[in-house]
């Protein structure tokens, strides 16, 4: 099986468990599923789903993990599918890479290294891929609900 067709079979089998949880919990919503940067991407679209997102996507993370869960028990290969709903990953990016770009000009300015607030792992690599596309580096530190990524100047420079 070729790793595209192993990602669609991720996200069909993510797309049929959120279907179901969905009917338990008796919620509407769309499932639409995409690969997108080498890993399966599934997204559940429709009106009032915000208490899957939960407060700052904390229950998000979580249906994540056990969407995830639920690949590894079909596929037995540990899956980095990607899991979004009511959009809430498409805007939270677009907010962290406006939070990249000033913490990018601050270490352009000549701040030797910003630290940013504590973020989830999906926030901390948005805001890696970020720093990488300008140019400059970056590197999480601290633990658990305490990990944050700090801006620094290129490695080379």
């Amino acid at each position: 099986m070729t790793d595209a067709a192993k990602l669609e079979a991720e996200g069909d089998i993510a797309a049929d468990f959120l279907e179901e949880l969905l009917d338990i919990a008796d919620l509407d919503g769309d499932i639409d599923m995409d690969v997108e940067n080498d890993r399966a991407s599934v997204s559940v679209v429709g009106g009032g789903l915000d208490h899957l997102v939960g407060r700052g996507g904390e229950v998000l993370e979580a249906l994540q993990e056990l969407t995830r869960l639920a690949v590894y028990r079909e596929t037995g290969e540990r899956s980095r599918l990607m899991l979004d709903v009511g959009g809430f990953r498409a805007q939270r990016r677009v907010a962290l890479e406006s939070v990249a770009a000033g913490a990018i000009e601050r270490v352009r300015s000549g701040e030797p290294r910003v630290a940013l607030d504590p973020m989830s792992p999906f926030e901390r690599k948005v805001v890696h891929d970020a720093v990488a596309a300008a140019g400059l580096a970056s590197e999480s530190e601290g633990a658990d609900r305490s990990r944050h990524v700090v801006v620094l100047p290129a490695a080379d420079a």
